[in-house]
C-alpha cells in the first residue's frame, strides 16, 4: 500500500517524519525544495513541487504537480500536517477514494490553520495536537503533541 506523507518544509516536516517514524511499507514524501530539506530525507523517496503561498499561479502550479504526481503514484492513503502545500493532494486522495489524515500543525495552539480549516470538512482522521483546537474540529481526535 503507498502512503503520500505531504508536507511543507521546516517545522512540518518535523512533525511530519515524527508521525511517520515507525510506518513500514511504501512511502514517498512530497515538499518543497530545500537543502535541508534533501539532507534530512536523504535515502528517503522524494518529490518536489513548488511553494504555492506565493501567487495564485504558483498555487495552480503546485495543483498541477500534484496531480500529475498523484496519477503516477496513486497512493491509497495521504498523511498531511499542512500547510497549502498539501490542499491540492488532499482534494485529490478524496476524489480518488484515498485515505486522508490530516493532522493539524502543533504551532496551532488555539486557533485553526486555514489548510486545517478546510481539510477537516472531508479528512477520515483529523488529529489535533493541542486539545484548545477540539473546541473547534469537535470530530477530530487529541493526539497530543508530536515534538
Amino acid at each position: 500500500m503507498s502512503v503520500c506523507i505531504v508536507c511543507s518544509a521546516g517545522g512540518h516536516l518535523s512533525e511530519a517524519l515524527a508521525a511517520t517514524e515507525k510506518l513500514s511499507g511504501e512511502r514517498y514524501y512530497v515538499t518543497f525544495d530545500e537543502p535541508h530539506v534533501r539532507e534530512r530525507l536523504k535515502g528517503e523517496e522524494v518529490y518536489y513541487v513548488v511553494d504555492p503561498h506565493v501567487s495564485p499561479i504558483l498555487y495552480m502550479k503546485n495543483a498541477f504537480q500534484s496531480l500529475l504526481l498523484f496519477i503516477r503514484k496513486r497512493p491509497r492513503v495521504v498523511i498531511s500536517n499542512g500547510a497549502g502545500i498539501a490542499l491540492a493532494t488532499c482534494v485529490y486522495a478524496k476524489l480518488a477514494g484515498a485515505k486522508l489524515i490530516f493532522i493539524e500543525t502543533g504551532a496551532r495552539v488555539t486557533t485553526p490553520s486555514r489548510t486545517g480549516k478546510l481539510v477537516y470538512r472531508f479528512a477520515d482522521l483529523f488529529i489535533v495536537q493541542w486539545r484548545p483546537l477540539l473546541k473547534h474540529y469537535p470530530k477530530a481526535v487529541y493526539g497530543g503533541p508530536l515534538l
